[in-house]
């Protein structure tokens, strides 16, 4: 009851006509840029971080809302019409949505996927009011050894789910840990890697890494893959759903969110897990698997619904833990620490009008997303033809001016490209960057819980591991770690059990 006089209250915070408007550029930001091939909405909030210094919290983190809902329904679009996915949770719209485009059908698969984004996202935020006062008041008692083993689930399952690999997750982790050293220690007030220039001494801040990896490492990665040719964009006609495809669609859209917020809430990487769940199990559920493969609107429906879902469920641990899960939620964590605020246990006490104001502006948004793009959509498809070269040298000149703004320092810029080269070394040698935000953001705070815990125990080890919580939470990550072993032993004993059935049968049929 509690939480729904604070949505009541959000509601009032929500509707009023600045943080209306702040909710609608969110939204229309969000899928311009979704539209537009590499640019995902971690890179649209990292770039319009420093803009926002001068706003009130609660309308900059609206608008950033909406972009993060936007941006994802941006990115189906152009999946669905170039099999171009705008950001990595559109990449499995393109497997059926782009098959359907080509047959003419395009405008059916846009519908399919923003109403799906729609009930996934009022499924996800409903799922978000109940349970985020719950986690939130249990999150209270947690304490250093605890947070620890969080932020090291956080590590290990990150570095574990994204990428081409193990190490190369670790790498791009260690990447972001190394960049978090620099600075003074917060307990001795020692340098590190400071190479005794003072301007470094306070460290570097986040949002030049976020912008630095995010927009100056895709801008060059795109420049030096740069094509001279444009897609040719496919006509959409008016989108609407026909009475067979809503027998087909209404049930995934359904089952979506029971996938995808789940994933979201826990340090799993974000949407790419729980988008491809939905589509196998939407392909085993279907009575028409002979289509998938070839169009079928099922396999766009339940993963955009599990998409946006999924996004519902990583505030949940932003906000109640301040454990960012997503490449967004890392960039979002980075603007509260902007503002001071410390999103955990205590910020629904703290900081009431912010937190409700903004979940109440996710329901909000979603009705603006689905009014606005439905029709919308055959004008999306359009931007599609913007060239490149001028769409990426735009990035890089509001990237560099954002970063100069963050201290007013040329070395600031200087750092800048320094870690945009970076970013560009890691999508060279497939790095995922996710994992760097994540060690920036939350390596500091992890050393600090350490610290703090071997303080507490005496310097002993076993006070890591002292209570029921952080032996849960370290019995999770052995089972991370152990997973890949241990199926592969099962799928190596399975093979040796068929090959002895089969020389058996050889030996029995001689």
């Amino acid at each position: 009851m509690d939480s729904l006089n604070s949505l009541i209250d959000g509601f009032g915070t929500a509707l009023t006509p600045a943080n209306l408007l702040w909710a609608a550029l969110g939204v229309l930001l969000g899928t311009a840029i979704g539209v537009l091939p590499g640019i995902g909405p971690a890179m649209a909030v990292a770039l319009l971080l420093p803009v926002t210094y001068g706003l009130d919290p609660t309308g900059a983190f609206i608008m950033f809302a909406g972009i993060y809902y936007g941006a994802m329904f941006g990115g189906s679009t152009t999946s669905i019409l170039l099999n171009t996915p705008g950001e990595s949770a559109a990449v499995v719209a393109a497997i059926e949505g782009n098959p359907m485009a080509k047959a003419g059908r395009g405008a059916q698969a846009l519908a399919a996927a923003a109403i799906g984004h729609f009930a996934g996202g009022m499924i996800g935020t409903i799922l978000l009011v109940v349970l985020a006062p719950t986690v939130a008041s249990l999150a209270i008692g947690i304490g250093a050894p605890d947070y620890f083993a969080i932020m090291v689930l956080a590590f290990i399952a990150v570095t574990s789910v994204l990428g081409a690999s193990r190490i190369r997750g670790l790498a791009s982790l260690l990447i972001g840990l190394t960049i978090g050293l620099v600075g003074l220690d917060q307990m001795t007030g020692q340098q590190r890697l400071t190479f005794g220039s003072l301007q470094l001494a306070d460290g570097v801040d986040v949002v030049i890494v976020a912008v630095g990896l995010f927009a100056i490492g895709e801008a060059l990665w795109v420049a030096a893959h740069l094509r001279r040719t444009t897609g040719e964009a496919i006509p959409v006609g008016r989108p609407w759903l026909g009475r067979d495809d809503l027998r087909r669609t209404w049930k995934p859209w359904l089952r979506g969110p029971l996938i995808g917020f789940p994933f979201g809430a826990i340090p799993a990487g974000g949407a790419e897990i729980p988008t491809f769940l939905s589509y196998v199990t939407e392909k085993r559920l279907s009575k028409h698997r002979g289509q998938f493969g070839k169009g079928a609107i099922e396999g766009v429906a339940g993963p955009e619904s599990a998409a946006s879902a999924s996004a519902a469920g990583t505030l949940v641990s932003m906000l109640t833990l301040g454990l960012p899960t997503t490449a967004v939620a890392a960039v979002m964590l980075a603007a509260f620490q902007q503002y001071g605020i410390q999103p955990g246990p205590l910020l629904f006490e703290r900081e009431p009008e912010l937190v409700w104001g903004l979940i109440a502006s996710l329901f909000v948004g979603m009705v603006l997303l689905l009014t606005l793009n439905l029709p919308l959509a055959p004008v999306w498809a359009k931007l599609l033809r913007i060239p490149r070269p001028y769409l990426y040298a735009g990035i890089l000149f509001f990237a560099a001016v954002g970063a100069y703004a963050v201290g007013g320092e040329a070395l600031d810029l200087v750092i800048l490209l320094v870690i945009g080269l970076i970013g560009l070394g890691m999508r060279r040698y497939g790095l995922p960057v996710l994992p760097a935000v994540i060690g920036v953001i939350l390596g500091p705070a992890a050393e600090q819980q350490l610290r703090r815990a071997l303080q507490i125990s005496d310097g002993s080890v076993t006070g890591l591991v002292n209570t029921p919580f952080s032996i849960t939470v370290y019995a999770i990550v052995a089972l991370i770690l152990a997973w890949p072993l241990v199926r592969r032993l099962v799928v190596v004993r399975g093979r040796n059990g068929r090959k002895e059935n089969d020389e058996t049968d050889t030996v029995s049929g001689g």
